[in-house]
């Protein structure tokens, strides 16, 4: 069961602890000055409890507690994507974005998305444990650095973090201990802290929340316009082919011969048909036919003949006799035959 950030805070933290113990052995020496405790004893220490309750610091191993570790792939994957879009994306305590994704990862390492997220979420993480040293909520920076630690052990950040929360406690309790602030003052600053942690964090989630989606609509905007130059720059490509296409088509035709380029070297005239010549006929026959490359008749076809089939015969074989100079391509013309016995 994950519990909240409040149930998981001791009721004082680490260096009140630390002064309230200073503090009680001063006042236990102070009420017994100089005097011997019954039968020659020293006088009476007090006890150290408050020491051995203090919280255990947190460390990589301990940033995510078993309950989120318990959990399944699935339950920590919809967990994460929930935490994230309700902008807990390092606190609460077990409730938040960046422990469900380290867990994630370690169950799933080559999950994309968790690696992606954790990416995203550290930087903010480093900025909030900077601000809890500012703030002196020494317990909530141990936490925040342990997660940048378990994150990423080789942070640039870590050993300044580190540094920076363990002279700045001591510090506080050289502070506290110099102005005498009673154990009831320290209680009610530790209250001040706790309400204005979770103010800060509130606020700075939703900043960070925010520049999130700014980053992700500033990327989505950026594939779109990639996509669309992409797809304008094929057109134009496309464009440019198929005009270098045409032209080559153009440059093609007008290199090609054409009828007017046919050379004859022989045209012999058609024989006349007996029948037709006794009888003193005429008649014309259109003949389409086509030149090869090295100037012969590769094909004829009768494409009209008056009378119909008298003067067929003779014109395709006169046609298909002819000889032309060679030429760089085939050449299909028509050309008309008359026929006159007279002529």
């Amino acid at each position: 069961m994950i519990v909240s950030n409040r149930e998981r805070q001791p009721s004082r933290p680490f260096a009140v602890a630390r002064l309230s113990l200073v503090l009680a052995v001063g006042l236990a020496l102070a009420a017994c000055g100089s005097e011997e405790a019954p039968g020659g004893a020293a006088p009476a220490t007090p006890a150290t409890t408050a020491e051995t309750q203090a919280p255990p610091v947190p460390t990589a191993e301990t940033a995510v507690s078993d309950a989120v570790s318990a959990l399944s792939v699935d339950e920590l994957r919809e967990a994460a994507r929930k935490a994230y879009g309700e902008n807990r994306l390092y606190a609460p305590v077990e409730n938040n974005a960046v422990e469900y994704y380290l867990a994630l990862r370690d169950k799933a390492p080559d999950d994309a998305g968790a690696s992606s997220a954790l990416t995203d979420l550290l930087p903010m993480t480093v900025i909030a444990t900077e601000q809890s040293i500012t703030r002196e909520d020494f317990n909530e920076a141990r936490r925040l650095a342990a997660l940048v630690e378990k994150a990423q052990p080789t942070h640039p950040a870590l050993d300044r973090l580190k540094t920076n929360i363990e002279a700045r406690e001591k510090a506080a309790v050289a502070r506290v201990a110099a102005e005498a602030t009673s154990a009831e003052e320290q209680a009610a600053r530790q209250v001040e802290i706790e309400r204005q942690r979770l103010a800060d964090q509130k606020r700075q989630q939703e900043q960070a929340a925010r520049e999130l989606a700014q980053k992700e609509a500033a990327d989505k905007e950026a594939a779109e316009a990639k996509a669309e130059s992409d797809r304008i720059a094929q057109q134009q490509a496309e464009q440019r082919a198929a005009e270098q296409r045409a032209a080559a088509a153009r440059a093609s035709a007008a290199a090609a011969p054409t009828a007017a380029d046919l050379r004859p070297l022989s045209m012999a005239a058609p024989t006349f048909p007996r029948d037709a010549l006794r009888a003193r006929q005429t008649g014309e026959v259109v003949v389409e036919y086509t030149v090869g490359t090295d100037g012969s008749v590769t094909s004829a076809r009768v494409v009209r003949s008056e009378p119909a089939r008298v003067f067929d015969r003779a014109a395709l074989d006169a046609v298909q006799s002819w000889r032309f100079q060679p030429i760089s391509a085939p050449v299909t013309t028509r050309r008309a035959i008359g026929f006159n016995p007279g002529g």
